[in-house]
Protein backbone atom coordinates (compact mmCIF):
# COMPACT_ATOMS: atom_id res chain seq x y z
CA UNK A 1 0.00 0.00 0.00
CA UNK A 2 2.87 2.66 0.44
CA UNK A 3 4.20 1.69 -2.64
CA UNK A 4 0.84 2.58 -4.39
CA UNK A 5 0.81 6.04 -2.19
CA UNK A 6 4.41 6.80 -3.54
CA UNK A 7 3.65 6.09 -6.99
CA UNK A 8 0.48 8.07 -6.57
CA UNK A 9 1.62 11.32 -4.98
CA UNK A 10 4.65 11.33 -7.34
CA UNK A 11 2.52 10.78 -10.40
CA UNK A 12 0.42 13.92 -8.83
CA UNK A 13 3.68 16.03 -8.75
CA UNK A 14 4.87 14.96 -11.71
CA UNK A 15 2.03 16.82 -13.54
CA UNK A 16 1.11 19.72 -11.17
CA UNK A 17 4.45 20.55 -12.49
CA UNK A 18 2.92 21.22 -15.75
CA UNK A 19 0.69 23.80 -13.94
CA UNK A 20 0.75 24.54 -10.63
CA UNK A 21 4.34 24.46 -10.29
CA UNK A 22 5.50 26.06 -14.42
CA UNK A 23 6.74 29.23 -14.42
CA UNK A 24 4.23 31.75 -12.30
CA UNK A 25 5.38 34.04 -14.29
CA UNK A 26 4.49 32.92 -18.07
CA UNK A 27 0.56 33.72 -16.90
CA UNK A 28 1.31 37.52 -17.00
CA UNK A 29 3.02 37.13 -20.82
CA UNK A 30 1.24 37.45 -23.97
CA UNK A 31 0.89 34.82 -26.03
CA UNK A 32 2.13 34.57 -29.18
CA UNK A 33 1.15 32.28 -31.72
CA UNK A 34 2.56 31.49 -35.45
CA UNK A 35 0.92 29.37 -38.47
CA UNK A 36 1.39 28.85 -41.96
CA UNK A 37 -2.50 30.07 -41.96
CA UNK A 38 -4.94 31.76 -39.65
CA UNK A 39 -9.01 31.50 -40.17
CA UNK A 40 -10.57 33.96 -37.55
CA UNK A 41 -14.79 33.14 -37.13
CA UNK A 42 -15.99 36.61 -35.41
CA UNK A 43 -19.62 34.98 -35.31
CA UNK A 44 -18.76 31.63 -33.90
CA UNK A 45 -15.63 33.00 -31.45
CA UNK A 46 -13.11 30.27 -33.42
CA UNK A 47 -9.96 30.69 -34.29
CA UNK A 48 -8.06 28.04 -36.53
CA UNK A 49 -4.59 27.93 -36.97
CA UNK A 50 -2.94 24.90 -39.32
CA UNK A 51 0.51 24.37 -40.36
CA UNK A 52 3.62 24.53 -38.01
CA UNK A 53 1.24 25.87 -35.28
CA UNK A 54 3.90 27.46 -32.64
CA UNK A 55 2.57 29.05 -29.16
CA UNK A 56 4.66 30.78 -26.65
CA UNK A 57 4.02 32.35 -23.27
CA UNK A 58 7.17 32.95 -21.59
CA UNK A 59 9.11 30.27 -21.25
CA UNK A 60 5.90 27.57 -22.31
CA UNK A 61 6.32 26.43 -26.41
CA UNK A 62 3.28 24.59 -27.53
CA UNK A 63 3.82 23.04 -31.37
CA UNK A 64 1.58 21.22 -33.45
CA UNK A 65 -0.03 20.94 -37.12
CA UNK A 66 -3.32 21.83 -36.42
CA UNK A 67 -5.13 23.87 -33.29
CA UNK A 68 -8.49 25.42 -32.95
CA UNK A 69 -9.58 27.99 -30.09
CA UNK A 70 -13.44 28.90 -29.20
CA UNK A 71 -14.08 31.73 -26.69
CA UNK A 72 -17.41 31.55 -25.07
CA UNK A 73 -19.63 34.48 -23.73
CA UNK A 74 -17.59 35.22 -20.56
CA UNK A 75 -14.61 35.12 -23.01
CA UNK A 76 -12.94 31.71 -21.53
CA UNK A 77 -10.88 29.34 -24.13
CA UNK A 78 -10.71 26.07 -25.13
CA UNK A 79 -8.03 25.10 -27.29
CA UNK A 80 -8.10 22.34 -29.66
CA UNK A 81 -4.16 20.79 -30.76
CA UNK A 82 -3.42 18.02 -33.06
CA UNK A 83 -0.46 16.96 -34.48
CA UNK A 84 2.16 14.37 -35.10
CA UNK A 85 2.68 15.10 -32.27
CA UNK A 86 1.58 17.94 -30.10
CA UNK A 87 4.41 18.98 -27.81
CA UNK A 88 5.13 20.84 -25.11
CA UNK A 89 7.53 22.48 -22.85
CA UNK A 90 7.50 24.51 -19.63
CA UNK A 91 10.15 25.64 -17.41
CA UNK A 92 9.45 25.13 -13.46
CA UNK A 93 9.07 27.18 -11.33
CA UNK A 94 12.04 28.46 -8.90
CA UNK A 95 13.84 25.13 -10.15
CA UNK A 96 16.35 24.75 -13.34
CA UNK A 97 14.41 22.08 -14.74
CA UNK A 98 11.39 21.47 -17.54
CA UNK A 99 8.45 19.94 -18.26
CA UNK A 100 8.16 18.20 -21.46
CA UNK A 101 5.54 16.66 -23.28
CA UNK A 102 3.84 15.24 -25.92
CA UNK A 103 0.28 13.49 -27.78
CA UNK A 104 -1.55 12.97 -30.78
CA UNK A 105 -4.12 15.65 -29.27
CA UNK A 106 -4.12 17.84 -26.50
CA UNK A 107 -7.24 20.13 -25.33
CA UNK A 108 -7.35 22.91 -22.27
CA UNK A 109 -10.30 24.17 -21.12
CA UNK A 110 -9.30 27.38 -19.67
CA UNK A 111 -12.65 27.85 -17.87
CA UNK A 112 -12.06 23.85 -16.01
CA UNK A 113 -8.22 24.16 -16.23
CA UNK A 114 -8.43 20.90 -16.80
CA UNK A 115 -5.48 19.44 -19.64
CA UNK A 116 -6.05 16.49 -21.46
CA UNK A 117 -4.04 14.45 -23.62
CA UNK A 118 -4.94 11.78 -26.20
CA UNK A 119 -2.83 8.74 -27.60
CA UNK A 120 0.66 7.91 -27.29
CA UNK A 121 0.54 10.95 -24.38
CA UNK A 122 3.69 11.63 -22.15
CA UNK A 123 4.74 13.75 -19.59
CA UNK A 124 8.45 14.14 -17.71
CA UNK A 125 10.13 16.25 -15.53
CA UNK A 126 13.62 15.39 -14.93
CA UNK A 127 14.22 12.09 -15.20
CA UNK A 128 10.37 10.98 -14.13
CA UNK A 129 8.15 10.06 -16.40
CA UNK A 130 4.90 9.34 -17.19
CA UNK A 131 3.36 7.29 -20.22
CA UNK A 132 -0.40 6.21 -21.13
CA UNK A 133 -3.12 6.96 -24.01
CA UNK A 134 -4.46 9.65 -22.04
CA UNK A 135 -3.68 11.86 -19.44
CA UNK A 136 -5.59 14.19 -17.66
CA UNK A 137 -4.61 16.84 -15.22
CA UNK A 138 -7.59 18.98 -13.10
CA UNK A 139 -5.47 22.13 -11.99
CA UNK A 140 -7.67 23.82 -9.92
CA UNK A 141 -8.09 20.37 -7.94
CA UNK A 142 -4.85 18.63 -8.27
CA UNK A 143 -5.57 15.63 -9.55
CA UNK A 144 -4.27 13.38 -12.59
CA UNK A 145 -5.29 10.76 -14.31
CA UNK A 146 -3.92 7.89 -16.53
CA UNK A 147 -5.34 5.36 -18.43
CA UNK A 148 -4.28 2.71 -21.48
CA UNK A 149 -6.99 4.09 -23.39
CA UNK A 150 -9.28 7.25 -23.82
CA UNK A 151 -12.19 7.99 -21.69
CA UNK A 152 -14.95 6.14 -23.20
CA UNK A 153 -13.04 3.50 -24.97
CA UNK A 154 -11.82 -0.45 -23.69
CA UNK A 155 -8.12 -0.50 -21.81
CA UNK A 156 -7.41 -3.61 -23.93
CA UNK A 157 -4.45 -5.89 -21.97
CA UNK A 158 -1.73 -4.46 -23.79
CA UNK A 159 -2.70 -0.81 -23.25
CA UNK A 160 -0.58 -0.26 -19.85
CA UNK A 161 0.11 3.37 -18.24
CA UNK A 162 3.91 3.11 -17.76
CA UNK A 163 5.24 5.30 -14.23
CA UNK A 164 8.92 5.80 -13.84
CA UNK A 165 10.20 7.20 -10.32
CA UNK A 166 13.82 7.93 -10.44
CA UNK A 167 14.65 8.37 -6.19
CA UNK A 168 16.13 11.78 -5.05
CA UNK A 169 19.79 11.14 -3.16
CA UNK A 170 19.56 11.22 0.50
CA UNK A 171 22.05 13.38 1.94
CA UNK A 172 25.49 12.33 2.63
CA UNK A 173 25.32 9.23 -0.21
CA UNK A 174 27.57 9.18 -2.68
CA UNK A 175 26.54 9.15 -6.33
CA UNK A 176 26.63 5.65 -7.38
CA UNK A 177 27.40 5.46 -11.20
CA UNK A 178 25.36 2.92 -13.09
CA UNK A 179 22.56 2.28 -10.63
CA UNK A 180 19.01 2.23 -12.54
CA UNK A 181 16.46 4.37 -11.94
CA UNK A 182 13.30 2.75 -10.11
CA UNK A 183 10.48 2.36 -12.65
CA UNK A 184 6.96 1.28 -12.05
CA UNK A 185 4.34 0.22 -13.94
CA UNK A 186 0.61 0.20 -13.20
CA UNK A 187 -2.28 -1.31 -14.76
CA UNK A 188 -5.43 0.59 -14.82
CA UNK A 189 -7.40 -2.23 -15.57
CA UNK A 190 -6.81 -3.80 -11.74
CA UNK A 191 -6.91 -2.38 -8.37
Amino acid sequence: MKAACRVALAFVALLAAAGALAERADREKDIVIGADRSAADDKSKVLTLEGNVIVTQGTMRITASRMTVREDAQKNKFYVATGSPVTFRQKRDKVDEWIDGEAQRAEFDEKADILKLFSRARVKSGANEITGDFISYDMAREVAEASGAAPGATVSKDSRVKVIIVPTKKAGEGAKGGEPAVELKTDPGKP
